[in-house]
């Protein structure tokens, strides 16, 4: 895809630049002292204006993007006016002839079916109406057409037909990165519900199990672990954003930890060293918790003696660092190779080739899970969080009670 988008973005940018400085040098004075010669000040004025039209379009091809976009595209092309549609409606006309829309829409069917181009005069009964030909240039996302671009003109002109098809490939661009956009998107909350579905129904009937052994023997203790455990299902089923803070994360770890303890008692040691500076660090939503879950497991796993657990979280400059070790039973190193490459299904609970996955598809690869362990030898997971990263932004706050 870069190699493309850069490929396109050297192809496209002369002819609109020079479209551009021909369409202003009637409007414009010739003097253009101190920003450099005429095509690269037109070079400039396009890029910037293909800018600011680009943030709605990333947004998908709507009534709203169309509304905030339509300007800047016709500003590029210097036309009288200019539509953008979608299969079925013009979404937005600015400039002048807005009386042509419906003519328009009756003579896409072709453009929209073959996805070619086409260009045609049109019929109009309005004497000062500037607006006489119209050049359709279709919106193509993966070979479908979602819409088209018309860009309107007093008369025919070849530059204007050919200006139109490239302008029309750029915004195509940008529809196809707003679809990527949103299939990841829809991943990443697809991978979060699984998450929630692969909560151990063991852990919950466990929970459930203790609590109920403490109703009778000690009820305040058995109404603590009932908030505990209603804290801890309130955040893991949560439903606005799939970014939370490192702070509302480690109280879902705690939360969880009470339960734990209050099955294991003192068979379990946790000792947590978290830096203050790092708690407003943003992450995945239920990408620690899963990790302390899986030290609980193999920790405990095949020990008579006590487990102990060790959380830190430090400050490391531009990043977070989270360190999650046990001393429990560790894993063959082969074998989590294998785990994480979904070649083989973890046993039970949250896997952690889920949480690697998604720690790779929001901060690149190299953020992904860092895993020292080995038989008989415990397990240390590390995790480097950026502290800013485009687009991990929260859209809610969980307040912990």
């Amino acid at each position: 895809m870069s190699g493309f988008l850069a490929g396109l973005l050297v192809a496209v940018l002369p002819l609109l630049a020079a479209g551009f400085w021909i369409g202003r040098r009637t409007a414009r004075p010739a003097s253009l002292a101190g920003l450099g010669t005429p095509v690269e000040h037109a070079t400039f004025e396009t890029l910037h204006t293909a800018s600011l039209a680009t943030p709605p379009l990333r947004a998908g091809l709507t009534e709203e993007t169309a509304g905030k976009s339509a300007r800047k595209l016709r500003s590029l092309l210097g036309t009288d006016a200019l539509c953008l549609t979608d299969r079925d409606q013009v979404l937005v006309w600015d400039g002048a002839g807005a009386h042509h829309r419906a003519e328009i829409m009756e003579r896409l069917t072709g453009p929209l079916d073959t996805g070619r181009g086409e260009a045609f005069p049109l019929t109009c009964d309005t004497p000062d109406c500037s607006v006489r030909w119209a050049v359709v240039a279709p919106l193509t996302v993966d070979d479908r057409v979602h819409g088209a671009l018309v860009a309107c003109a007093p008369r025919e002109s070849a530059v204007l037909v050919r200006a139109a098809g490239e302008v029309a490939r750029w915004v195509s661009v940008q529809l196809e990165l707003a679809d990527l956009d949103q299939s990841r998107t829809r991943l990443i909350e697809a991978e979060i519900r699984a998450l929630r579905a692969q909560i151990s129904p063991h852990f919950i009937f466990n929970s459930l199990a203790v609590i109920a052994s403490f109703v009778r023997t000690d009820p305040e203790r058995a109404r603590e672990l009932l908030l505990e455990f209603a804290d801890f299902t309130r955040y893991s089923f949560r439903r606005h954003g799939d970014f939370t803070t490192l702070a509302d994360e480690l109280h879902a770890i705690d939360h969880y930890l009470a339960l734990v303890r209050a099955r294991f008692g003192d068979r379990l040691s946790v000792t947590l060293q978290i830096a203050p500076e790092v708690l407003p660090v943003a992450l995945p939503f239920l990408c620690l918790q899963p990790l302390v879950e899986n030290a609980v497991k193999h920790g405990l796993e095949g020990k008579a003696d006590k487990c102990r657990i060790q959380i830190t979280a430090q400050d490391a400059g531009a990043e977070a660092l989270v360190v999650i070790e046990d001393d429990g039973a560790g894993m063959d190193p082969g074998l989590l190779r294998r785990i994480l490459a979904r070649e083989v299904s973890p046993t039970g609970g949250i896997g952690l080739s889920n949480v690697d996955d998604r720690l790779r598809q929001v901060y690149g690869d190299d953020h992904g899970l860092v895993i020292e362990t080995a038989v008989g030898a415990g397990m240390k997971i590390t995790v480097r969080l950026p502290k800013y990263q485009p687009g991990v932004h929260l859209t809610g706050r969980l307040t912990p009670r």
